[in-house]
């Protein structure tokens, strides 16, 4: 018997209106209505909760609205500066989302918070928004190559509304060079930055090189590959070259080149539909639901299976997130088609080879699933022949390189090699602790990172300060490599570390997740102050643009959005648009990097054959107790 399986959840048209909309904020006071507040910015009630579905539930006190800005509209406001107290758990960043003020501005009305830091019982004077307004100064920034208006939006945590505003010229165009008003209102005497002078300097910056050290198996094809440049031109730099390629040779190669591990910075773009042809696309999502053996299962009833089926509850919160994904590409009017499919999977098995016998998978631009790498792997193989991209989405396993398969999700060894090409960047003296237990650490490093120093251990396997100190170098950034799950270990490498900042800058750096580093016997204060730093597959998103994706998931599923259903919207949308370029989907893969809500997909070839995913962000404990992608 053939099952239909389906899963409702209402439609949700999360428009492009939303993502792009202009928006202020308004503290809800005590006793104020919906009604009034849309009277005193001329906007509807329903404007209102469109943006803030939660409040047609209940109006509380002290929250805040989004509300949508409308030209010509003057905002009055006569609210004078509040203070507010610091109470258990609470961090400098829920403060400053919490009043809507910006962390320069909270520590410029709170001197102390830069030197005492954050204390539970302090009374913080909260700026008000025009006191604020008023003593803004002007900040600019001059358009480099490759930069677009989302990508300079997002750096500066402003919409590209609010970037047109203030700069009404760049509506038609974004030129090279132009000197845009980001904050602020320009002095009336401030100097002319001439444009001709701006594109030089943006043309030199595009000419810097880096080092490149040469990796095995790494061929003068491939290395030409990675950085853009024809054979001629990488010989041109490295006449070495001409004798051939050799392992760990230093080559010279340009910043602006292909290779994400050589800049860090990085322009990932912000696509838009261009599908000119108006041609549908055909999307396929293989899911594993496996209603069989819930409709099977005499013993468990569903909802029972539901709560104790963390892989099923996975599945479900991955598809709640693509669905949104879905609705906002047809809300855009996109041309697309998706059909799901249940692919019944175990770890080695499923039934992908009947859905694409019965249903003619062959025909589709591209497929999402399955979950486990060995049955994507498997479902590539099978549509290898008909050149159908296929997106492995959640599986950190290396596998196989197959030619149309994309890993959406970084492997550890990316990870790793980008956090020890940031430090190298920097210029950075690495250093490594490491527990004589973890014997393949020890071998990694000797293997792939021979440049990294380790720091001798006492007997009982600890750290002492001497040891340590006559290993770091003044003037540059000393990063310690710590691994270890040893308590002791972690706790002797760090009072060792603080005991050195007098004299050393440095930094404590993780390489994976370390339940010991979160437990209460490691002091988190010592943490910040080493500016603990990680490579992450995904980052946090504070932007208006996420919150609001945030409330929308919130309201339709009752739930706050887990990491999975975050990477079901984000794999999703990316493939979605991906396909709106009037390319085809391999194309795109090779000459585009993006960024979604959480995660980077910056894909690379591996091996020549199969795709893989580069997009990493190094993330770190800042001084205000957020983490922050490292620039």
């Amino acid at each position: 018997m053939k099952y239909f399986f389906a899963i409702w959840i209402p439609v949700l048209l999360f428009t492009n209106v939303i993502f792009s909309q202009e928006t202020i904020t308004h503290k809800v006071e005590r006793g104020e209505t919906i009604t009034e507040i849309a009277k005193m910015y001329k906007v509807t009630p329903y404007d209102i909760y469109k943006l803030n579905p939660d409040a047609q539930d209940k109006l509380k006190p002290r929250s805040l609205l989004l509300i949508p800005s409308k030209s010509g509209v003057k905002i009055i406001s006569n609210q004078a500066e509040i203070t507010h107290k610091v109470l258990p758990k609470e961090t400098l960043y829920g403060i400053e989302k919490k009043y809507n003020v910006s962390d320069v501005d909270l520590k410029k009305a709170n001197p102390f918070l830069e030197t005492d830091g954050l204390q539970i019982g302090q009374e913080l004077t909260i700026p008000s928004k025009n006191k604020i307004k008023s003593s803004e100064k002007a900040v600019y920034h001059d358009v480099l190559p490759k930069e677009t208006k989302y990508s300079i939006a997002k750096k500066y945590g402003i919409t590209i509304a609010e970037l047109e505003k203030k700069n009404p010229e760049i509506i038609p165009n974004l030129t090279i060079g132009y000197r845009l008003l980001i904050k602020g209102n320009p002095a009336k005497n401030s100097a002319v930055v001439q444009n001709t002078e701006i594109k030089q300097n943006a043309t030199d910056a595009a000419k810097k090189y880096v080092s490149y050290e040469v990796k095995p198996k790494e061929t003068l094809y491939s290395l030409s590959k990675m950085f853009n440049l024809s054979q001629d031109e990488l010989v041109a730099l490295n006449p070495e070259l001409k004798n051939g390629v050799e392992i760990g040779m230093l080559l010279k190669v340009p910043t602006n080149g292909m290779f994400s591990n050589v800049s860090e910075n990085k322009v990932y773009t912000d696509l838009t539909a261009k599908n000119n042809s108006g041609d549908r696309k055909k999307i396929v999502m293989l899911l594993p639901f496996n209603v069989s053996s819930l409709e099977g299962d005499d013993t468990n009833s569903i909802v029972a299976q539901l709560k104790k089926d963390k892989f099923l509850n996975m599945t479900l919160d991955f598809y709640a997130g693509a669905l949104m994904a879905i609705d906002s590409a047809k809300a855009l009017g996109l041309p697309i088609d998706v059909s799901i499919y249940d692919s019944q999977e175990t770890k080695y098995n499923s039934n992908i080879a009947a859905i694409l016998n019965n249903d003619k998978l062959q025909n589709s631009d591209v497929v999402i699933g399955p979950f486990y790498q060995n049955n994507a792997e498997v479902t590539a193989r099978l549509l290898s022949s008909y050149n159908v991209p296929v997106i492995s989405p959640l599986s950190k396993d290396e596998g196989t390189p197959i030619t149309n398969l994309y890993q959406a999700v970084p492997i550890n060894d990316v990870l790793k090699t980008k956090m020890f090409d940031f430090m190298r960047s920097k210029n950075g003296n690495m250093l490594a602790v490491v527990d004589k237990k973890k014997g393949s650490v020890i071998q990694y490093l000797s293997k792939n990172q021979p440049d990294v120093k380790l720091v001798p251990l006492n007997d009982n396997g600890t750290v002492s300060a001497e040891n340590l100190k006559s290993m770091l170098v003044s003037g540059r950034m000393n990063y310690v490599v710590l691994e270890t799950a040893n308590t002791w270990m972690i706790k002797t490498t760090i009072t060792s570390m603080v005991s050195a900042m007098s004299n050393y800058q440095v930094q404590l750096v993780v390489l994976e997740p370390n339940e010991t580093l979160d437990s209460d016997e490691i002091n988190f204060s010592n943490l910040v102050k080493l500016k603990l730093m990680y490579p992450s597959v995904s980052r946090e998103d504070s932007s208006v643009e996420g919150v609001v994706f945030e409330n929308k998931f919130r309201k339709i599923n009752s739930i706050s959005p887990s990491d999975y259903a975050i990477r079901g919207f984000d794999v999703t949308f990316d493939a979605i648009m991906r396909l709106m370029q009037n390319k085809s989907f391999e194309e795109t893969a090779n000459t585009i990097s993006t960024q979604q809500f959480k995660n980077k997909f910056e894909y690379h070839k591996k091996d020549g054959v199969g795709n893989a995913n580069k997009g990493v962000y190094i993330l770190y404990y800042d001084s205000d107790l957020t983490v922050k992608v490292a620039n």
